[in-house]
């Protein structure tokens, strides 16, 4: 709902945001955020390693929602985290838009929060990676979502494209 955009301008950060959300909801809500914002650009859909239409499934949080299926593990530690339906969206891979987007010199720092979905983010924007300065990416200790990268396994494939870790900050936990 670009919460992030708006903290970034909180911060004083005055460069290009660009927002990608496939929810119609959220989108509806990352519009008013980002409406009187001349250098905020958003996008009604997903990035993904295809370009496709999909279904994404959404969490009663709504923060937790996500193309992959969550695992018991989430909802054990996150109950209204649980499904309660599906939404048809577009997916792109940034490869297939990132010559539309893109501007020679782009000092480009990329946030993922794609819920388990990082990978196929990664995959389908690896010709564009060489043009990204930093990535803020989630990773997770246990399996949060069927098929995604735990934090160990996301550290080594980032590291194929020459970026490192440089910080790390707690986010969602089970306390039990």
């Amino acid at each position: 709902v670009g919460l992030y955009g708006l903290e970034m301008r909180s911060l004083n950060f005055k460069g290009k945001i660009l927002s990608f959300e496939p929810l119609r909801n959220s989108f509806k809500t990352l519009k008013k955020n980002s409406q009187k914002d001349k250098n905020w650009e958003i996008y009604n859909y997903a990035l993904g390693n295809e370009n496709k239409e999909t279904h994404i499934n959404i969490a009663g949080n709504s923060d937790s929602s996500s193309i992959l299926e969550m695992t018991p593990k989430h909802i054990e530690g996150e109950p209204s985290s649980k499904y309660t339906g599906k939404e048809r969206i577009k997916l792109f891979t940034l490869d297939s838009i990132f010559k539309n987007i893109y501007e020679k010199n782009d000092n480009i720092y990329m946030k993922i929060d794609t819920q388990g979905f990082e990978k196929n983010v990664l995959k389908g924007s690896k010709n564009s990676l060489e043009f990204i300065k930093g990535i803020q990416i989630e990773m997770s200790l246990k399996p949060l979502y069927k098929g995604s990268l735990l934090y160990l396994d996301m550290i080594k494939y980032l590291q194929k494209y020459n970026f490192e870790l440089v910080s790390l900050e707690n986010g969602f936990s089970n306390h039990k």
